[in-house]
């Protein structure tokens, strides 16, 4: 099969009379297909339209006219893919979709319009009948009303087996040991149902009740008859007029408060459309048994075994909010009947399919699951700017950022900027921020990185490169590593220090260069102690790992081993305690003394403070242990001294880890509260990163991933945040700031890679202002340096004949 450039799949076409002399058991001849929804109609139709000898059974337990739900959403990504490979069922979609470009956001009485999205639906029902006339112009064989036999036995006696049996697939519970699958439940109670006129457009409807919050999702999927006429009511057959899909979700406690959980079928979908009256335009709602119900996220280990494969939303679901579901599944068999194709065995075949689709799939749960999140979570954002409400819910599962927005609806995009305080020709992350006495001229913060390269704790000359070339390369604010205030608080041999004159003298020399060579930037220090994770390794020579002599004794707020083999710490004492705080203190004032502009106490990735703030690593019977209160009193009290000496027009910031993302360690609830209470002692912002704090965690990474964490502290707490983690572009930063999502963004690796990534960022936007300055002796660089030749004759003349 050829691979278009768009990525989509191959071409589906007949064998030839001449076998293939690789086809092998990749090209199995007997297939029987659990499930006959898209993905499983789709994936028999192109098996079979690649080699019309194999023998291809569907078994669906429903009728051919059943279905659930009413439209379905296609990507033109999608949509090419099938195009490129069955031209056939692609001419029969196009003849029935909807298409439109415009999302509406309407919350209190205000509409907000962004254009050119560009979107294609049909109605499920109208799918399944052009999938079913093609399956049988094939020659597939389509079992409906009819329970498949076991999983079991159908391997037996096929060649292959695909399970696209759906949420609730029996198959995959059938393998569950080997499949090994988990299932999520989530907050939202959800109906789908349908209206019998078509939407102008996507609609997002918020509904303010005396319950709690609701919000619709709507979406035309029919067009009107040809004969219709708009100004009449709906009296004929569903679609006459058109149809929309009509999705109604509220929080779990939202619907029982407002009793639908008392309500039968029909009385739920008369509420639904008095509620939504305005957006329905007074008509009424439909069903197709439809029923409350929570998504479940569902992810398998493996979507393979032997001969018997998962696809769709048997292998996979992501929230109906990006409109993924029979996307992926189409996706799903596309790429399923490649690698039969391509690959000389069936085991190769099904692991490439893995190995193709498993990465696609999950960023899609990514954004899905952020998207998700966002809905559950409405309710903070409520209180926002109208557009900036706007801008926000279209840029919730980070596929749909600032730049493509802008490039979609420019117009949209300007007045978001405008409400935000943008001046023309401003990006957001070149808007200042103020904390106390200090103006950051843009919201870039060159993150805390350690270096593991001082000599008895003293920053030398790397260090004032290191943090001198960040600091002329744009940022707002530049901080340094993890400083440590004693000789026993530091990670390994390599970590600067605050515990000596010397060291002090050495970082005065560092921020005096950052002040006379680059005005306009700050320089922040971050103060901590590495608690339980200490006397180790550099990190290129084993991160984490003991040092092979000369180690230092630990201490911590319970003697807990960071892992298997790391040193046990002891037990701090209250005498201990109080010897610790006036090292912070006197940390502190030495960090004032050597001019800093910022203070950052570390309470995150599992270091001393953060230790104390876990209940994975705080299991302390005495006044600093137990309740959440408890456990925030050292490091409060650490907090209360250090502010004591820091100069009162400085801000300080506080960095910790919102999860441990480990069963039984801080929640986001706890995050919120220990936000909240560093706030409440002074605290100007919170730094808001994650994990970091037991060995054994299980991080959910992907692209701005603790932003989330963040977003809710900002919103909960309402104090200034500081987002960290997985952001790399400007683009990126510009999204979370205009969303509201986060009021800095700390970016590392990417100053590693670049050290004048902002300066970058600011010529890759064409912007020139005072959020930004090139260092004089750079101005010459300050536009992208061409590449290639650009004076090539252009082609003037075409002759004819």
């Amino acid at each position: 099969m050829s691979v278009p450039p768009s990525g989509a799949r191959g071409t589906a076409r007949p064998a030839t009379t001449q076998p293939h002399p690789q086809h092998g058991t990749s090209h199995p001849l007997r297939v029987a297909i659990i499930g006959g929804g898209p993905g499983g109609l789709y994936a028999a139709a192109l098996l079979k339209c690649l080699h019309p000898s194999r023998d291809i059974t569907v078994w669906e337990r429903n009728a051919p006219d059943d279905t659930f739900g009413f439209g379905v959403v296609l990507s033109d990504e999608t949509l090419g893919g099938i195009e490129h490979a069955d031209p056939v069922v692609y001419e029969a979609l196009q003849q029935h979709f909807v298409r439109w470009d415009d999302i509406d956001i309407v919350h209190g009485g205000t509409q907000h319009t962004s254009g050119g999205h560009g979107f294609a639906a049909l109605g499920r029902k109208r799918l399944l009948e052009i999938l079913h006339d093609r399956c049988r112009t094939l020659g597939v064989e389509l079992r409906f009303r009819t329970e498949a036999p076991r999983p079991t036995s159908l391997a037996d006696t096929h060649d292959l087996v695909i399970a696209a049996d759906g949420v609730h697939s029996s198959t995959r519970e059938a393998y569950a040991h080997i499949f090994r699958p988990q299932a999520a439940a989530h907050r939202c109670r959800y109906i789908w149902l349908a209206t019998d006129f078509p939407f102008d457009a996507f609609r997002f409807e918020i509904a303010e009740t005396e319950h709690g919050v609701m919000q619709l999702h709507g979406y035309p999927y029919a067009r009107p008859s040809p004969d219709h006429h708009p100004s009449t009511r709906p009296s004929g057959p569903p679609n006459q007029f058109g149809a929309s899909t009509v999705i109604v979700e509220m929080r779990e406690e939202v619907w029982r408060a407002a009793g639908f959980d008392e309500l039968d079928e029909q009385e739920s979908i008369n509420r639904c459309a008095k509620i939504f009256a305005d957006a329905l335009r007074g008509r009424p709602l439909r069903s197709n048994n439809s029923t409350w119900t929570t998504f479940r996220t569902v992810v398998n280990e493996r979507w393979s075994h032997n001969n018997v494969v998962l696809l769709g939303d048997a292998a996979h679901t992501a929230h109906f909010s990006i409109g993924s579901g029979t996307k992926l599944a189409v996706e799903d068999a596309l790429a399923l009947a490649a690698c039969l194709e391509e690959q000389p065995s069936l085991q190769r075949a099904l692991a490439a399919y893995e190995e193709e689709r498993k990465p696609v799939v999950a960023s899609t749960q990514r954004a899905a699951r952020a998207s998700l999140e966002w809905f559950e979570n409405l309710e903070l954002y409520l209180g926002r700017p109208s557009r900036q409400f706007a801008f926000n819910l279209l840029t919730r599962s980070r596929r749909v950022t600032h730049d493509n927005l802008r490039l979609r609806d420019a117009h949209f995009t300007e007045a978001v900027e405008r409400e935000f305080g943008c001046p023309p020709g401003t990006p957001p992350m070149f808007t200042p921020f103020r904390m106390r006495g200090l103006i950051l001229r843009n919201r870039v913060v060159v993150s805390p990185m350690d270096m593991y390269s001082a000599t008895d704790g003293v920053p030398g000359d790397f260090h004032l490169v290191h943090l001198g070339a960040r600091a002329l390369g744009g940022a707002g604010l530049v901080m340094t590593e993890m400083v440590c205030i004693s000789p026993e608080g530091r990670i390994t041999p390599g970590c600067t220090g605050l515990y000596t004159g010397k060291q002090a003298e050495a970082w005065k020399r560092i921020t005096e260069f950052v002040h006379t060579q680059a005005p306009g930037t700050a320089i922040g220090v971050q103060l901590g102690h590495c608690g339980r994770k200490g006397s180790t390794r550099l990190m290129w020579e084993g991160i984490d790992e003991p040092l092979p002599d000369g180690n230092w004794p630990l201490v911590a707020a319970s003697p807990l081993p960071y892992k298997p083999g790391s040193q046990t710490p002891r037990q701090l004492s209250r005498a201990q305690l109080t010897d610790l705080r006036e090292q912070f203190t006197a940390a502190a004032w030495r960090a004032a003394r050597a001019g800093f502009d910022l203070l950052e106490l570390h309470c995150a990735h599992g270091y001393l403070l953060s230790g104390f703030l876990s209940p994975l690593t705080n299991q302390r019977t005495d006044s600093y242990g137990g309740s959440l209160a408890k456990r925030l009193r050292f490091p409060l009290e650490v907090f209360d001294a250090v502010r004591g000496v820091w100069p009162e027009e400085k801000p300080m910031t506080v960095r910790i880890s919102a999860t441990d993302w480990a069963a039984g360690g801080t929640t986001a609830e706890e995050a919120v509260e220990i936000a909240r209470a560093f706030a409440a002692h002074g605290a100007d912002a919170i730094d808001v990163s994650t994990g970091q704090v037991v060995a054994d965690e299980r991080p959910e990474f992907g692209r701005s991933y603790q932003t989330p964490y963040a977003d809710r502290i900002r919103h909960e707490a309402g104090i200034p945040v500081i987002a960290v983690g997985a952001i790399s572009s400007w683009d990126d930063v510009n999204s979370l700031i205009l969303a509201g999502r986060t009021d800095l963004c700390a970016l590392g690796r990417p100053h590693l890679y670049d050290p004048h990534w902002t300066l970058h960022a600011a010529a890759e936007q064409g912007y020139e202002g005072p959020g930004v300055a090139w260092p004089a002796p750079y101005r010459a660089g300050s536009r992208r340096p061409r590449t290639g030749r650009t004076d090539a004759p252009k082609p003037r003349l075409t002759l004819g004949g």
